[in-house]
């Protein structure tokens, strides 16, 4: 019986949402066009093709979509020294590498900024699979980014816990089948609801917490 540990990255692994808000103001300025943190926020955890149909209409061309989203990544990952490992990450991946279970990154993000954050933070050796939601048909809350998480290390929807900030994630883990527990890193706790456990940091969780989803 395979255990996994599914985890979200910005937000959850790295504290990343000031470099992605710079990147996507910078895109848009590009445009002639703002963007407010506030619409940032809202958007937080999903695939840029969801962010965009959102922001520039749902009868954005896919060959633009495409293009922006490159765009935006490319200015991402030039912020890349603004990315910040998170507090009590290092305790929870030592603790769960310790007692045998398997971990995967399961972000909205891009591959390739997936695998730049995780290879700035040094965390690369943790983790038996990474999993992008960017280009999958459907994004958070749809549950095909952590089912396909899952999938990687053949381990059963209720043998995983999520860890999540972004409240489509929290929904998207529901709908998997799989327990969550959210961090306040993005959104007020009210707006998390619908995870099993709700905590402002890893930091305030022991390590041991986990051994009650598995």
């Amino acid at each position: 019986m395979n255990k996994a540990l599914l985890w979200d990255m910005d937000g959850v692994l790295a504290d990343s949402g000031d470099a992605h808000f710079m990147a996507w103001q910078e895109m848009f300025h590009e445009l002639e066009r703002e963007i407010s943190r506030q619409e940032f926020d809202e958007t937080f955890g999903m695939a840029n093709t969801a962010i965009l149909e959102r922001w520039l209409g749902a009868g954005i061309q896919p060959e633009r979509s495409a293009e922006l989203a490159r765009r935006k990544e490319t200015l991402f990952r030039q912020h890349l020294d603004r990315v910040r490992i998170l507090p009590g990450v290092l305790d929870w991946l030592d603790y769960a590498r310790a007692q045998g279970h398997y971990q995967v990154v399961a972000s909205s993000g891009e591959m390739a900024n997936i695998v730049a954050v995780v290879h700035a933070l040094g965390l690369g050796n943790y983790f038996h699979g990474i999993v992008s939601g960017a280009f999958l048909p459907q994004s958070k809350p749809h549950p095909a980014v952590f089912l396909q998480a899952a999938a990687v290390v053949a381990a059963e929807p209720q043998h995983c816990l999520v860890l999540e900030d972004g409240i489509v994630g929290v929904e998207a883990a529901r709908r998997a089948g799989m327990r969550c527990i959210a961090l306040t890193t993005t959104h007020a706790a009210e707006r998390l609801a619908g995870a099993d456990g709700i905590a402002a940091s890893l930091a305030d969780l022991p390590p041991a917490t986990m051994d009650a989803y598995l």
